[in-house]
């Protein structure tokens, strides 16, 4: 697989009916192991292990319902009282985080109105703050701690 910009961690990959799957510590299951599926491990175990996140308040594949159709955001980081506090959105390594991904995520958005949006392709990441006061959002130099959040 893709080296990526994230810390390597202990991956539990096997091989069932010819495909290779990886285990995803959030959903407790083998799932496809695609090069976005790469991207969404590496990152989920960075915020597990790095960054003091929560598994039990982390989901993976979250539907939500917009403009009458079902999407599923990559990750959402929920708040003790469950309401949804950070989207994160994958691409494969390969790529390019462009406005297209920005928009996608910020459809989400609408539906789960979170304090963050994380974009990652596994070699830049990208984190905002959003401000619905002022209706604008402030990029961040840096993936926050779960203590700062």
């Amino acid at each position: 697989m893709f080296s990526l910009n994230l810390p390597a961690f202990d991956a539990k990959i096997v091989t069932k009916d010819g495909k290779r799957t990886i285990f995803d510590v959030i959903r407790r299951r083998y799932v496809a192991l695609t090069p976005e599926e790469w991207v969404r491990q590496h990152f989920v175990h960075f915020l597990l292990v790095h960054k003091g996140y929560q598994q039990a308040l982390m989901a993976n594949e979250v539907q939500v319902q917009l403009n009458g159709t079902k999407k599923r955001c990559d990750t959402v980081l929920y708040r003790r009282d469950l309401t949804a506090r950070m989207i994160v959105e994958y691409k494969a390594p390969d790529i390019e985080i462009m406005q297209a991904v920005f928009n996608q995520i910020t459809r989400y958005n609408m539906v789960l109105k979170v304090d963050y949006l994380v974009v990652s392709n596994g070699i830049q990441h990208y984190c905002c703050r959003m401000d619905y006061e002022n209706n604008s959002y402030t990029f961040l130099p840096d993936i926050p701690d779960y203590q700062l959040l």
